[in-house]
Parts: C-alpha cells; sequence; structure tokens
C-alpha cells in the first residue's frame, strides 16, 4: 500500500491500524533545536481521542503518545521523530458481523477489490484512528510556526449553519464546549441536533472553518504547488471529508469581478479578503480562511440492504462504538493538517526567515 507520507521537507509517514497493536508515526525533517512542549502535544490529542464527551464514539482510548527518537533532553536533534500511540480499547468482536459484508460508502469493497484483502476489524488501515499520528505532527509542527495561529471550528452540523463572520468570533471559546463552536446559541443548537441524530440511530454531517493567521507573503508556487491545492489536498486526505473550499468559495462564481476583486492598501494589505489570503497559489499576507465539509459517519444503526464478498444481497446493521457526528474530534484533526502545510511551504522557501 503506497501513500502512507505527506510532505515535501518536513515529512509524516504514519503507519498502525484501529485494532492493531498501535498506530504512530515518522516525521522527517523538523529542524533541530525546536524545544518541545509535550503537554500541548498531548491536549491537541485530548481534543481527538474518542469517548471524550456524549456526543461521539465511547470508545476508551488514552492516546497517550510514546516518543522513540528524535529527541533529547525535550528539544528535537533534527534526526526523524518515532512515535507511537498503543490501542488500549479494541473490540474487534464488535465487527465480526461485517466479515464478509460490505459496509455501504464504507472504504470495505474497495479496498478487498483493490488489495484482495482487508481488515473489517474497524476498517484497519481506512478507520479514522490513523489521524491520531496527524495530530501528533501538527502539534509538534504549530510548535515550529511560532507565530502563525491556526484556529478551527465547527459552523455547521447537519442544515443548521452559523452565519456569524470569523473575526467577530472569540476563537479562546472553541474548546468550552463538547461540539467545538466559539459561539454559544449556535454550539447548543449543534449538540441538541447531534443528540437527536443519535437517538434516531443515524448520523449527520458538518462543516469545519479554518482561519490562519500571520502566515508570511511568498508561501506556495505559482503552478502545481500552489498553497491553496496543497492545503486542499491535506484536508480532502482527512477522512469522511467530501468538499473543500477556500476564500470566496462557490458564493464567488455568483460574483461580478468589480465586487469580487480585493483592492490594495499602500502596503500591499487588501481592503477586503475574497481571496482568502492566497493569489495566485501564494499566500498574500492576509489570513487565510477556508471550509471543509464532512459527510454523515457511514456506519449508523439502522438495517441497511447490502452485499456480501461473494456478490449476495444481504441485511446489515452497524454495532459497537462509532460517532454520530464526526465533526467536533475533527477540528484538531484540521488544525493538524493545516500546521503541517504550512510548516512544509515554510521550509521550501529559503527566503523567509525561520
Amino acid at each position: 500500500m503506497a501513500g502512507n507520507t505527506y510532505g515535501t521537507l518536513f515529512k509524516l509517514t504514519t503507519f498502525g491500524e484501529s485494532h492493531g497493536k498501535a498506530i504512530g508515526g515518522i516525521i522527517d525533517g523538523c529542524p533541530a533545536g525546536l524545544e518541545l512542549d509535550f503537554e500541548a502535544i498531548q491536549k491537541e490529542l485530548e481534543r481527538r481521542k474518542p469517548g471524550q464527551s456524549k456526543i461521539v464514539t465511547q470508545r476508551k482510548e488514552p492516546d497517550t503518545v510514546d516518543f522513540l527518537s528524535g529527541i533529547f533532553e525535550g528539544t528535537t536533534t533534527g534526526t526523524p521523530i518515532g512515535f507511537e500511540i498503543v490501542n488500549t480499547n479494541q473490540k474487534s468482536k464488535d465487527y465480526s458481523h461485517i466479515k464478509d459484508t460490505y459496509r455501504p460508502s464504507h472504504a470495505d469493497y474497495t479496498y478487498d477489490q483493490k488489495y484482495g484483502t482487508r481488515d473489517y476489524r474497524g476498517g484497519g488501515r481506512s478507520s479514522a484512528r490513523e489521524t491520531a499520528s496527524r495530530v501528533v505532527a501538527g502539534a509538534i509542527a504549530k510548535q515550529f510556526l511560532k507565530d502563525i495561529k491556526i484556529h478551527s471550528y465547527t459552523s455547521s452540523v447537519g442544515e443548521l449553519e452559523m452565519d456569524i463572520p470569523y473575526k467577530d468570533l472569540d476563537f479562546s471559546k472553541i474548546d468550552s464546549n463538547d461540539v467545538r463552536c466559539p459561539d454559544d446559541a449556535f454550539a447548543k443548537a449543534f449538540i441538541d441536533r447531534i443528540k437527536e441524530i443519535r437517538k434516531e440511530g443515524d448520523t449527520i454531517g458538518g462543516v469545519i472553518t479554518c482561519v490562519i493567521q500571520n502566515v508570511p507573503v511568498g508561501l506556495g508556487e505559482p503552478v502545481f504547488d500552489k498553497l491553496h491545492a496543497e492545503l486542499g489536498k491535506a484536508m480532502l486526505s482527512i477522512n469522511a471529508v467530501k468538499g473543500f473550499e477556500y476564500g470566496s468559495g462557490f458564493e464567488g462564481a455568483k460574483m461580478k469581478g468589480s465586487d469580487h476583486n480585493d483592492i490594495f492598501n499602500a502596503d500591499g494589505s487588501t481592503k477586503t479578503n475574497l481571496s482568502g489570503g492566497v493569489q495566485g497559489g501564494i499566500s498574500n499576507g492576509m489570513d487565510i480562511y477556508f471550509k471543509v465539509a464532512f459527510k454523515p459517519v457511514a456506519t449508523i444503526m439502522q438495517k441497511q440492504e447490502t452485499i456480501d464478498a461473494n456478490g449476495n444481497v444481504v441485511e446489515m446493521q452497524g454495532k459497537g462504538r462509532h460517532d454520530p457526528c464526526v465533526v467536533p474530534r475533527a477540528v484538531p484533526i484540521v488544525d493538524a493538517m493545516a500546521a503541517l502545510v504550512i510548516a512544509d511551504f515554510m521550509l521550501r522557501d529559503k527566503s523567509i526567515k525561520l
């Protein structure tokens, strides 16, 4: 299986399966001399871990990271940083009923057809549990980025959409509630909706908005390595993501150029920021902001028609512990992937002082 590495200079390779002994990764290219805040890294993992509230999966995992290499006396050495997170609460028997059955909208069928085998216990490598390794690497990237600030938050759940511009929000309130929304009223509405859906044995999707501030001018290349293209690739690599838009996004297609153009100030900043902080594939110094759309979790506690490995039409129903909405736990994953992209481009652009 290829495609387990992300990045050009700041690289992350992940390994492990949902119900295996452990998951983990190797970070290659992290500069030497970075003094790490291990509590901050663990805090990011706790934001993503299962069992943290009543609106997420009740699988209980401490998600404690153990660093194996690349760090000496709390400081990076410049050599590969190896780490692992031991799985402690697997319940593989919860998946025995799908050993020869393909779950609708999961990777079961495509994995079996491509590789001739699959790990049916929680999806194996296709499980979102793999993203814990991304969060570790992203937390280190955040510390490398120093003054660059990344804030992701839940901006919609199902048909409920927060219509408050990000500049009017208090990002310090993102973690003040279980759904990670910085507005109290919308947070309550989102949580209530997720609870309703869970009682129905169903799931629901949502959208995460991400804002990256204090990005220097000049990150990104103008052809195939556009900054927004790499951000899009990073976000679309996250499980359950169905869409990505930055700046004005699809709404910009409804506008006239005279309304959409960002007029310059004398210092090179712009009066508006419909470009989303990226012009010609290169950061322009304004805030970078984008949205990431997540589909409803595919495993539902309702009976569905599907097929088995022999092509027979069968009926199945989800069992075990699953998220009714993936969005609250995906917020730190979006943060992490954004940090990996920006860190990689910072290292690639030698004209920018680190």
